[in-house]
């Protein structure tokens, strides 16, 4: 059958529709996706503002018009932590319902790490034993570790590229200043939840995902996402930790230039490669590798598994 999963997410709003069944690895058949970055929209207090939840609408409004015409039979829909953590997230779920008539359900950062880790651990198989799964997305970072489909210790932190660029990085280029600060508090945030990993041993296997991490192991060196899904895909923290600082003394508009970097990320790479390094120090990780799959398809897998039960 032919699934649709969209992601009401912290940057992107995005329909990712794939051919599947049952047992069968899902086929993409079509990408639909526009650059909202909620979390950075968010006002003084917390809010989505009027004009950023009728952009919203309006995108799911494409999104499920797109979704039709690719013939998807079955929509699944969720948001994540820019909804969730909203002061007006009710309002915001009332308003998109009421306007497209989708109801979106909004996950918990314990469960979009779940999903991830589900994601990450069929893509490497059984064969890569204990797996440490990292995920930087616009409003937070997700840890899982675990040697099972169902990790054994999952966490989520609001160390999200958007939402450290919009609170902490108000100069383009930042000041040294700003980068200190920023830098003390994402290893604070990190360096409280390393105990309760550190309990199940070393893993066998470390992995990342997100648009964040293909982004830093791109320039870093690693294949073009044109080579394909099967191109292995590395990043080495002694090469992240060479590119902080050059990073750090560029504008956005000079990140954009470089190679895989999207003109719409290239402001939150900085605060997401200090929190890629800080992750990759503090857990001890001197080389990871870059997972294609991410929460989208753990969310595909997921509903597959409960009709190969039913």
């Amino acid at each position: 059958m032919r699934l649709g999963v969209l992601d009401v997410g912290s940057n992107t709003v995005h329909l990712l529709v794939v051919d599947a069944h049952p047992g069968a690895r899902p086929l993409p058949a079509h990408s639909h996706k526009a650059e909202l970055r909620l979390a950075e929209l968010l006002d003084t207090d917390g809010a989505i503002g009027s004009d950023g939840v009728d952009r919203l609408v309006k995108v799911v409004r494409d999104a499920l018009q797109a979704a039709e015409d690719k013939g998807v039979e079955d929509l699944l829909t969720f948001a994540t932590s820019a909804v969730r953590e909203a002061s007006n997230a009710d309002d915001v779920l009332a308003r998109v319902q009421d306007g497209t008539g989708v109801e979106l359900k909004v996950l918990t950062g314990a469960e979009e790490a779940r999903l991830t880790f589900l994601a990450a651990r069929r893509w490497f198989g059984w064969s890569a034993g204990k797996l440490l799964v990292l995920d930087i997305g616009g409003g937070s970072l997700e840890i899982a570790y675990g040697i099972d489909e169902e990790p054994d210790a999952v966490v989520s932190l609001p160390l999200g590229a958007g939402r450290l660029t919009a609170g902490w990085l108000p100069s383009d280029p930042p000041g040294p200043e700003e980068m200190r600060a920023l830098r003390r508090h994402v290893r604070a945030e990190i360096a409280r939840t390393v105990g309760e990993f550190s309990r199940f041993g070393a893993p066998d296997h470390v992995v990342a995902t997100s648009k964040t991490f293909k982004q830093l192991a791109r320039i870093a060196g690693a294949a073009r996402s044109a080579d394909g899904l099967y191109v292995q895909r590395e990043l080495k923290r002694e090469s992240l930790e060479s590119w902080v600082p050059r990073l750090a003394g560029m504008s956005a508009g000079q990140r954009a230039e470089l190679p895989g970097v999207s003109e719409g990320r290239a402001g939150q790479l900085l605060a997401g490669a200090l929190v890629a390094e800080g992750a990759m120090d503090l857990f001890g990780v001197e080389n990871l590798e870059i997972c294609p799959w991410a929460l989208r398809e753990g969310v595909i897998l997921r509903r597959l598994d409960h009709m190969g039960a039913s």
